[in-house]
């Protein structure tokens, strides 16, 4: 079974799910976060990515921190997949990391900003691993049928795309939800449960977020016909290294998966 045969393999038709820390802090945090989420997924008849950056090279700040060392992450990554039997997927930054990355994750995600970058997408595509691109919030969902054509025409046929906002003034960003069933005419869609919350704090002069939220983005995804969520989780996110501010608390991701299950559910069985 390829990995997107399996995210299509639920038994009950349910969405599936790429979760994860924003960043791998270390391993015995990426092995508590997926460990608390396969099993919930498994139950619930969920196909389940696990989901962390091996290094962010998009912080707002030079001394933020980016992450533990290329490798010593990546082979976290790769220990996640073995011990759980899920796929991870990581970003990927540069044409360079793409074969690199490709040895230890099953998927490669472009960053939403990158998203239109020829030369990553054709890297990226050349390595045979499915893709996923997020939808710069510049860019239109008509436009990102061109970002999928160039992973088409460099041979390879696995795209995922991943709806993220589209920027409302400055850094606010909106959901339009007719992006949706427009971008399914080119692959399957994701939603960003976390990082499309995202808004400008202006007494901070950061950007920040509104978890209180994501189920909200989560459930008009679903009625809007998603094949599948994203969304960032952690134990405690008021301490997390990099985008605790979009973060779900980990310990309420269950009930939240299974009121979405549901909801799915239902849905299926109106559309049927």
């Amino acid at each position: 079974m390829t990995t997107l045969e399996y995210l299509k393999s639920s038994p009950n038709g349910n969405f599936f799910l790429l979760a994860g820390p924003c960043v791998i802090e270390g391993e015995q945090m990426a092995m508590d976060i997926a460990g608390a989420i396969a099993p919930v997924c498994a139950s619930l008849g969920i196909p389940y990515v696990f989901k962390g950056s091996y290094r962010k090279a998009n912080r707002s700040r030079l001394d933020s921190f980016t992450g533990i060392g290329d490798i010593q992450a990546l082979e976290i990554l790769r220990k996640v997949a073995v011990e759980f039997n899920v796929p991870v997927v990581t970003d990927i930054h540069s044409p360079e990391e793409a074969d690199m990355a490709a040895h230890f994750v099953d998927i490669l995600q472009i960053p939403a900003f990158l998203c239109r970058q020829t030369d990553l997408l054709t890297a990226a595509a050349a390595t045979g691993k499915p893709v996923n691109i997020k939808k710069g919030q510049f860019l239109s969902p008509e436009s990102m049928q061109f970002a999928v054509q160039k992973v088409l025409d460099a041979g390879n046929n696995q795209v995922l795309l991943t709806e993220r906002g589209t920027t409302f003034g400055y850094q606010d960003l909106v959901v339009d939800y007719r992006g949706i069933p427009t971008m399914k005419n080119y692959a399957p869609v994701i939603l960003d449960c976390t990082h499309s919350l995202q808004q400008p704090n202006q007494s901070a002069g950061v950007t920040g977020g509104r978890p209180d939220l994501i189920e909200t983005i989560a459930r008009c995804g679903i009625a809007a016909g998603t094949d599948g969520l994203f969304l960032e989780t952690h134990p405690t996110p008021q301490t997390a290294k990099s985008d605790g501010a979009n973060m779900l608390r980990l310990d309420l991701l269950p009930e939240l998966l299974k009121r979405l299950t549901a909801m799915r559910m239902t849905i299926n069985s109106i559309s049927n």
